[in-house]
């Protein structure tokens, strides 16, 4: 198991957003994530990386205990996010955007080889590697936020909605390369708003409401589960 939630309780004041949530994601899966607006997705996703301080449970990686780690150090032990909003550096250039997402590393060697490695699944990056990062379409800003934190050299990536306000063909390339990534060896949780899209590419899925897990199980299983299908795929 590489990454354990157990029984997670996270508040903002006195607002209880995670109500002791469980999930595991086991090496080599795509993961899935999915709920309404406000359900605790991206909470989930800041406990997980440490952008915020979580109440009670346990969060382990790679069978650590890691739940007081500061983020930062998170990175270096290989969880890396793409996150909500994309976060892309607007007035930097594309590469520099990337060498951001090796900030932590000193392997020079490794960091040209995973330069590259980005350039070969997002080629558009490639094309715009010296145009400013605030200059992209909303898809050539989605490609930069997934390849920064793919320079992390991640054991585990956290990619919040990836396809937010994206036009459909390019949310079928978005996941199309993050099936690509995970079958390069990369471990992927993705929490996603398109239901259709994550569950047609995840090992495993879980439903969250309100900040409680409802629902777990296959991919393809939640993908024709009746409740699933009238909640987040708009079949009655």
């Amino acid at each position: 198991m590489l990454l354990e939630i157990d029984n997670v309780t996270l508040r903002y004041g006195r607002i209880e957003a995670l109500h002791g949530i469980s999930l595991h994601v086991d090496e080599g899966e795509v993961v899935a994530l999915i709920g309404a607006n406000g359900a605790g997705k991206t909470t989930t996703m800041r406990a997980i990386s440490g952008l915020r301080p979580i109440a009670s449970g346990a969060i382990r990686f790679n069978g650590e205990d890691i739940s007081k780690v500061r983020a930062d150090l998170r990175v270096v032990r290989g969880i890396c996010q793409s996150p909500e909003g994309r976060g892309v550096f607007p007035g930097m250039t594309v590469q520099e955007n990337l060498d951001m997402g090796a900030f932590t590393r000193r392997d020079t060697a490794a960091i040209a080889e995973d330069m590259e490695r980005v350039f070969t699944l997002f080629p558009r990056l490639r094309e715009r590697r010296k145009q400013a990062g605030g200059t992209l379409s909303g898809g050539e800003q989605q490609m930069l936020a997934v390849g920064r934190a793919l320079m992390g050299r991640p054991k585990l990536l956290l990619l919040d909605e990836p396809s937010m306000g994206l036009a459909p063909m390019i949310i079928q390339q978005i996941f199309d390369i993050i099936v690509e990534i995970n079958k390069q060896g990369t471990t992927v949780l993705v929490v996603e708003q398109n239901a259709q899209q994550a569950l047609s590419r995840a090992h495993r899925a879980y439903v969250l409401e309100t900040g409680s897990i409802v629902k777990e199980g296959t991919g393809a299983e939640l993908l024709h589960d009746p409740a699933v299908k009238a909640a987040y795929l708009g079949v009655g």
